[in-house]
């Protein structure tokens, strides 16, 4: 049995407005293991889709290789656009080492209703991929039925908009 740990601290300062919400960066990530195109950040897989679609619309000019310089444009851009990043989940068991959300067992979430405490500024939660089972929605579903709180459908126009009420505001 593999633990997959995050190996990322929530990126998160004062000013973010909105949070990228993920699960897990694939298990190299994890063991340090990165290929040549990582970049050992949040979403950093060579393989991913979020970099090079923002880098596209953006303009931005990213490098993708394993360097400081690669991490610092990925961390001033997300500042610049007042963006964090914290994945739901802690850490998880694997009996097959992939990337793949359905492949993990006995997660331990982490507690993204204490982030936006501590981050009251965050208004606006972007969940990668769909409400699918152990997605980063899923998760976060099942972290708010945690503290007796649902998401109200506002929209379900593609991208669908729901809200809460955090408990502590």
């Amino acid at each position: 049995m593999f633990l997959h740990t995050h190996p990322y601290e929530p990126f998160i300062d004062g000013e973010s407005i909105k949070l990228i919400v993920g699960t897990l960066p694939p298990p190299r990530f994890t063991t340090g293991d990165l290929k040549e195109g990582d970049v050992n950040f949040c979403y950093g897989s060579r393989n991913g889709q979020l970099w090079p679609i923002l880098d596209r619309i953006f303009g931005l000019n990213l490098t993708y290789e394993t360097t400081n310089e690669a991490i610092e444009q990925r961390k001033s851009f997300l500042k610049q656009r007042q963006i964090g990043i914290c994945d739901i989940v802690a850490s998880a068991e694997r009996d097959k080492i992939d990337a793949s959300d359905i492949g993990m067992l006995n997660i331990q979430l982490r507690n993204v209703l204490d982030y936006l405490e501590r981050y009251p500024k965050v208004t606006t939660l972007l969940f990668t991929g769909g409400n699918s089972k152990n997605g980063p929605e899923y998760f976060f579903r099942k972290h708010l039925k945690g503290y007796s709180i649902s998401l109200t459908k506002i929209s379900d126009f593609i991208p669908r908009i729901h809200e809460f009420v955090h408990p502590n505001y």
